[in-house]
């Protein structure tokens, strides 16, 4: 946005010389149901380290499961948090060569990109249970007595969370005729 004149910038000076702003409304009705449930593992992972923080340097006697339970929720922060990446089409891609190809080339490559995506993470949501089958009830954690298998679930549930947002970015680009790779700078500024 180019400014012409003073008029045009923004009034923050009333006419009693005071500093005058207001906030926008906060809306969170666009906020996608992962970004509450990461939310919320992440609320549980800070309140974990909290306490670890405090047995081990309050108390001087250090919460011996404290850490390991950090480490799943953080690990179920990240798949929650990936699944949102997918939602918002904002995970690392490579738009450089988009630029040069012709553009039914760049319709066709970023078409691939999208049945690739979608594969990608319906084979890890496969794969994954797999290896839950596989190891049954037999893997447990190691200072908390409970199964591996719940951690290998909500990754299994991000897999398989991921690979439905991908089906539906997917129909979003088609429908819509172009992705953020053909068109990066247009994806940017509707976000």
């Amino acid at each position: 946005m180019a400014i012409h004149s003073i008029d045009e910038l923004p009034h923050v000076m009333g006419e009693d010389g005071q500093f005058h702003a207001q906030d926008e409304a906060v809306d969170l009705s666009g906020t996608p149901f992962e970004a509450w449930v990461a939310l919320g593992f992440f609320w549980l992972l800070g309140a974990t380290v909290f306490y670890q923080f405090v047995t081990r340097y309050v108390m001087n006697d250090s919460a011996s499961w404290t850490e390991e339970i950090a480490r799943y929720l953080l690990i179920a922060t990240v798949f929650t948090g990936a699944v949102i990446g997918v939602v918002k089409n904002n995970h690392i891609h490579v738009d450089f060569f988009y630029r040069f190809m012709p553009a039914r080339m760049g319709r066709v490559m970023s078409t691939i990109v999208d049945v690739l995506r979608i594969l990608f993470f319906a084979a890890a949501t496969v794969l994954t249970g797999m290896m839950m089958v596989k190891l049954g009830n037999n893997s447990r954690m190691t200072m908390v007595d409970l199964p591996m298998n719940w951690v290998y679930g909500v990754c299994l549930l991000g897999f398989a969370a991921m690979a439905v947002r991908s089906v539906q970015v997917a129909r979003i680009h088609r429908r819509r005729g172009w992705s953020a790779l053909e068109r990066p700078m247009t994806e940017m500024d509707e976000t």
